[in-house]
């Protein structure tokens, strides 16, 4: 005798069937994102001129930014090697605009000072002040990525607010403004190309 089965038990099992597929899909195409695209646009390298000029301007701020530290005793932080890199080797790029190198330190120093005020350093205060850092230059859109680097020095050091004006702001500051006698020698850059 012939099984007969009813439309609505097809149709369940169907759907059943067609679900267990779509899982295995899903993971091969989030594994596949991260092959990454081929390459479309050539390598290409500065002209020498602005290589020398992005090593002077380098050398020039970080300079300046170490003797007043040595002069009034002010905290050196790692991050504006960082900027230095992205203000004078890549002075077109959004992220090494005044408006995001300047906020971008500052919103990025404010949100670790007060992440340390109200919970210290602790094993999760160091995420949570970097991840308020990007929160806030996300919002703002001032996206510098060196404001990290900030956040999270300012929480492992445990820094106080004066830690905002100097040395990050200043510090961002005179990046900038030695980026704008630099950068704008060679023909082939004009810095900043926008302020806001």
């Amino acid at each position: 005798m012939p099984v007969v089965i009813k439309s609505k038990e097809i149709e369940e099992t169907s759907n059943s069937e067609t679900f267990i597929p779509k899982k295995p899909a899903l993971i091969i195409r989030y594994i596949t994102k991260m092959k990454g695209f081929k390459r479309t646009t050539p390598l290409v390298a500065p002209v020498p001129l602005d290589i020398i000029l992005s090593v002077l301007g380098t050398l020039l701020g970080i300079t300046i930014i170490v003797l007043l530290w040595n002069k009034f005793d002010i905290l050196i932080v790692a991050s504006f090697g960082a900027s230095a890199v992205l203000i004078f080797g890549t002075p077109d790029a959004p992220m090494a605009q005044p408006r995001n190198v300047i906020f971008g330190h500052t919103l990025s120093a404010a949100a670790a000072v007060t992440t340390v005020m109200i919970f210290g350093l602790t094993w999760w205060s160091p995420a949570l002040g970097t991840a308020l850092a990007l929160l806030i230059m996300l919002l703002t859109k001032t996206t510098h990525p060196p404001g990290g680097a900030t956040a999270l020095f300012a929480v492992l050091s445990q820094a106080q607010p004066s830690y905002i004006l100097t040395p990050i702001m200043a510090g961002a500051v005179i990046l900038v403004v030695t980026g704008m006698l630099v950068n704008n020698l060679s023909p082939n850059r004009h810095y900043p190309r926008y302020w806001y």
